[in-house]
């Protein structure tokens, strides 16, 4: 777990200068990059930090709208911020893994249409600091949302919940997929919920509970 800023395995990517430019010019021009890091800051997008070849330079704080991975893209086929990420951050403390067996999916946008792209790797968050206040809910499980990165056919990047994504494998998902019609979680699951079962009277090995030896 890193605060505020995660490495990233370096990716090619291709940035849109009007990024660059503060989106005041620089409209349908490209400048080739690698991706260096990302950066969680709490209530903001997420922040990637590239590094520009043309220049020799590290440019940070952009934002997954600001990259294409190809450069022969259609215009009129590319999502705004909102669609490629549905949530803000959560928390300043970040994790990036890269979950195994996912690879091709689709994600469902705000337009109601679904983009096809391929897995490359996961951001995840958590309220470490048990001394600092937790104002999100990076730890309240009816609202935590990972952020799966993916790479889109139409050449752009999103970051999708798990709820908006639907997977394919070869091997194990069939040609026919039935519709998901789970509930979303409302609950935060414990196991020590309770005084039922309690070893706090005992110091025996293996801790029975006085119910337990009196059916010994």
């Amino acid at each position: 777990m890193s605060f505020l800023v995660h490495n990233l395995t370096p990716f090619p990517v291709h940035v849109r200068k009007e990024y660059l430019y503060d989106l005041k010019h620089g409209y349908g021009l490209l400048s080739p990059g690698t991706w260096i890091s990302v950066k969680s800051v709490t209530a903001k997008a997420l922040y990637f930090e590239t590094l520009l070849h043309d220049y020799g330079a590290l440019y940070d704080k952009l934002p997954i709208s600001a990259f294409l991975w190809k450069e022969d893209y259609d215009e009129n086929e590319l999502l705004p911020l909102d669609h490629l990420q549905l949530w803000d951050c959560f928390d300043y403390n970040i994790t990036v893994i890269k979950k195994p067996l996912l690879s091709r999916c689709k994600f469902l946008s705000k337009n109601k249409k679904f983009y096809w792209g391929e897995y490359l790797f996961t951001i995840d968050t958590c309220h470490a600091n048990i001394d600092s206040v937790n104002t999100n809910f990076s730890e309240h499980d009816p609202e935590h949302k990972s952020f799966n990165v993916l790479k889109l056919d139409n050449g752009q990047f999103a970051a999708q919940p798990n709820n908006r994504i639907i997977w394919y494998d070869a091997s194990l998902v069939p040609e026919n997929l039935k519709t998901p019609d789970f509930l979303v979680c409302s609950q935060n699951y414990q196991c020590e919920d309770g005084s039922k079962w309690s070893v706090g009277d005992t110091e025996s090995w293996q801790y029975k509970t006085k119910t337990e030896k009196l059916n010994d």
